[in-house]
């Protein structure tokens, strides 16, 4: 998610809620746990917020109490961080859901991932499955996920393994289509294509017992079922895709 995205809320709010918002966005998403006044009005022009290069962050966050706290300086210019209260606003302006350790660090873990990522249509499925972490809609996350994870996976079997792959394929599956290119795998069953992942030693028996578990999961999320992942569930999910298939 990026600045823009995360400040559109608030785009045309009070000065005071869109300082804080982007502290926020920096202590939760970036491990960045503190600002300087030039790096928030830096990131308020970088979102395309109205006039905000006219907007004076040393006095609205002097006047903004209990909510903001200065735990030292950057060379000469003075730091501010968000205080729990600071953050128990900002999350009520913007409507975001009640924190959560879990999703939190699940959010850092694949924005530092997608950061690293190369092919632009995985990095978009890590970039989504972001946003629905966090706004807490885990289903839609795992989904992506798991897309951006069997995307990359296929990629690497057709650059690695291309002369014996549809011997593999077609051991676990005989009546699956041919894959001479990587949209042929549409027509191969993820399980069917883990099986043969493993067939060809990108993954190992464990490995692929993990993902035929991460698979299942990602199919009663994908489907119109009354099931809904945990917190816990969603963050096992991925640890374990992030883990063996991104490592």
């Amino acid at each position: 998610m990026t600045i823009a995205e995360f400040l559109a809320p608030v785009g045309s709010g009070p000065q005071r809620e869109l300082c804080l918002a982007v502290l926020y966005y920096y202590q939760r998403y970036r491990e960045k746990p503190s600002l300087t006044v030039e790096e928030i009005r830096a990131e308020l022009i970088r979102a395309r917020v109205p006039k905000a290069s006219k907007i004076n962050a040393a006095d609205v966050l002097n006047k903004s109490g209990a909510m903001v706290d200065s735990p030292g300086v950057s060379g000469s210019r003075r730091l501010w961080q968000l205080t729990t209260t600071g953050e128990a606003h900002i999350r009520a302006a913007l409507n975001l859901p009640a924190a959560e350790p879990e999703i939190e660090h699940d959010v850092a873990t694949l924005g530092a991932l997608a950061a690293t990522i190369g092919d632009v249509v995985v990095q978009e499925y890590i970039l989504e499955a972001i946003k629905c972490l966090s706004i807490g809609a885990l289903r839609a996350a795992i989904v992506f996920l798991w897309t951006g994870a069997i995307r990359t996976l296929q990629e690497q079997a057709l650059t690695t393994h291309q002369a014996s792959l549809n011997a593999a394929i077609s051991k676990h599956d005989p009546k699956a289509r041919q894959v001479n290119k990587l949209e042929d795998f549409a027509y191969v069953r993820d399980a069917t294509a883990l099986l043969a992942f493993q067939e060809l030693g990108i993954l190992d028996k464990g490995e692929k017992a993990t993902l035929g578990e991460a698979l299942d999961l990602r199919n009663r999320c994908g489907h119109p079922t009354k099931y809904v992942p945990g917190i816990k569930k969603a963050s096992s999910f991925i640890e374990d895709v992030v883990g063996i298939v991104f490592a």
